[in-house]
């Protein structure tokens, strides 16, 4: 791709950000619907994830190296989320306490798998260096995002059920096809050690100890190398 390329014709920049945006449509489309449970259209949905991907692709230097799709679906999935951080709020709610929200979803999330129980506002602001007073606010402020009636039908046609008789219907994968597309670019590009390290571990469902000996290495460079490589996937997919 060479959009900002020195002298280049602006008819044939403005072609190859039109080829650019239909190749990328579906991954607009499955961010939309990811997001649409939480009450906005799809359609008001789609044009805010489109305006980050042409943000993404005014920004792209292909001199860098890299694939686009691993350079534009964080920006694309981040113009989703401010617009839901800046517009769907149904009272005022101060910046840090929105930014609150999703870090303490994922610290809730991680939390319950690692123990098998919920974390009390205590542990939930030691694992976010916030304050517990700031961890309440944040929890009280989760009911202020927009309410949604159990009437709404969530959609143009009169004869539509309401959201009460299709509570519990949405397919629990969908949300994970883009992750996993963005994830599969992702392992693409880990050298093959660490590369080998995941597949095995995740999809060979085998112990350290195991690709240790296979690797003819120790379990806990093992351990060391795994961590690591989680680590960096993390942050090219969600941000630091």
């Amino acid at each position: 791709m060479e959009m900002n390329r020195p002298g280049m014709d602006d008819a044939r920049r403005e072609e190859l950000r039109a080829a650019l945006v239909r190749m990328h449509a579906s991954m607009v489309q499955r961010i939309a619907h990811r997001y649409a449970h939480r009450g906005e259209p799809v359609e008001d949905l789609a044009q805010v994830a489109y305006v980050g991907l042409v943000n993404a692709i005014n920004r792209f230097d292909p001199e860098r190296g890299g694939q686009f799709f691993v350079y534009a679906y964080p920006m694309v999935l981040g113009e989703v989320r401010r617009y839901f951080r800046d517009r769907t709020w149904g009272i005022r709610v101060s910046r840090r306490i929105q930014e609150l929200r999703p870090r303490l979803q994922v610290a809730t999330q991680r939390f319950l798998q690692v123990h098998g129980r919920s974390p009390t506002p205590g542990e939930l602001a030691a694992v976010l260096g916030v304050t517990a007073e700031e961890i309440t606010d944040a929890l009280l402020a989760w009911e202020s995002y927009r309410p949604l009636s159990l009437d709404r039908t969530g959609g143009d046609d009169p004869d539509a059920s309401p959201l009460a008789e299709r509570l519990g219907t949405e397919d629990a994968a969908l949300q994970h096809v883009v992750d996993g597309e963005a994830l599969h670019a992702l392992l693409a590009r880990l050298p093959k050690r660490e590369r080998t390290i995941v597949l095995l571990r995740f999809f060979g469902n085998k112990t350290q100890s195991q690709i240790a000996q296979e690797l003819g290495i120790s379990q806990m460079h093992v351990s060391r190398l795994l961590s690591k490589t989680l680590r960096h996937l993390r942050e090219q997919m969600y941000g630091p």
